[in-house]
């Protein structure tokens, strides 16, 4: 697969890969992470990740919300965190497949489109 920008990724949707779904290299990881802005790929290509510190704990509870409706839309659930009241991580991985997959690099994107009320000290 070329290399997608982060609007084409946002115009996909996730598709079911249980059984039949291929975990992406580490190379075709590093390929796919050069659409997406401020994320970062763990050091064995299985899992990108992604912080924001938001303006407060209701900032951030609107913010997992909305990834949350965002999640079951696409069917892919990533890993929410919210720590220290005000930042926020989200891990994405495929666990059918034990790393990466296309729908990670999709929800990503889509997740990067979703309004946050960010810290402006930070």
């Amino acid at each position: 697969m070329a290399t997608r920008t982060a609007k084409q990724l946002s115009a996909r949707h996730c598709k079911a890969c249980e059984d039949k779904g291929k975990r992406l290299s580490v190379d075709e990881a590093h390929e796919r992470m050069k659409a997406l802005c401020h994320w970062q790929l763990a050091e064995d290509g299985r899992q990108i990740s992604r912080e924001w510190v938001v303006k407060d704990f209701a900032a951030g509870m609107a913010f997992l919300n909305s990834i949350g409706q965002l999640a079951e839309e696409e069917d892919h659930h990533p890993d929410l965190h919210l720590e220290g009241y005000r930042r926020v991580r989200i891990n994405l991985s495929t666990h059918a497949v034990d790393g990466l997959s296309d729908n990670d690099f999709i929800l990503a994107a889509k997740i990067d489109r979703l309004p946050v009320e960010v810290n402006q000290a930070s």
